[in-house]
């Protein structure tokens, strides 16, 4: 099964309705509750999709299961979460919100250390995939704590250290498509024993596909 394909035509169809509504409400100029739920609606499935795109260009490129599933997983229940919120405005409990922004927290999380690891990095820059991934799970451990636990305190020492990693994993962020840049220009045996295995896996499932269509 092509996750990146299944999250693609997902994308593409919820952005496709979007701009139907926005058209269909600009031209007659009507947008009440129903339609403000249906556009919401629309943009949750397109944000779902797209973190569920990231996960699922993970799990094709490099055949991982534990990240890409999870953050697939944490999408859906967020997404289907958020569309339940929006038709359903009587109220919710502390409970099912906490709930909700958890697993989106998740989502955006795994998506976003999917697209990480996407990177093709030689050793000597192996350290800043190794600290994104510590700075993200240390940074997720304190929202969650503050989410659900809601200590009171003046400290500001939880402000600071949420700082500190939000530019830790930003800084790391922008400079890991450089790293894999200067990595690509310098391929080791490593790399290429990895490219003649995808190769390998590649042709046994091209034949795979001839012999279906010759039967």
């Amino acid at each position: 099964m092509d996750l990146r394909k299944l999250f693609l035509y997902t994308l593409i169809a919820s952005v496709a309705f979007c701009a139907l509504i926005g058209i269909v409400v600009i031209l007659f100029g009507q947008f009440g509750e129903f339609e403000t739920k249906v556009l919401l609606t629309t943009l949750t499935v397109a944000v779902t999709s797209i973190l569920g795109l990231a996960c699922g260009a993970y799990y094709e490129s490099r055949n991982a299961r534990i990240l890409p599933f999870t953050g697939i997983g944490a999408a859906l229940v967020s997404g289907v979460l958020f569309i339940v919120i929006i038709w359903y405005t009587n109220g919710f409990n502390d409970t099912f919100v906490k709930i909700t922004l958890t697993a989106t927290l998740v989502a955006a999380s795994c998506s976003h250390l999917s697209l990480i690891s996407l990177a093709a990095l030689d050793r000597r820059f192996m350290w800043s995939r190794q600290t994104i991934f510590i700075t993200v799970a240390l940074l997720d451990a304190i929202l969650l704590w503050l989410l659900w636990f809601e200590p009171n305190g003046d400290s500001e020492l939880v402000p600071r250290a949420i700082g500190v990693l939000s530019i830790l994993i930003a800084s790391l962020t922008v400079v890991t498509p450089v790293f894999h840049k200067l990595s690509s220009s310098e391929p080791d045996a490593a790399k290429i024993d990895a490219e003649i295995e995808a190769l390998k896996a590649r042709i046994v499932e091209l034949e795979q596909r001839r012999s279906e269509i010759g039967q």
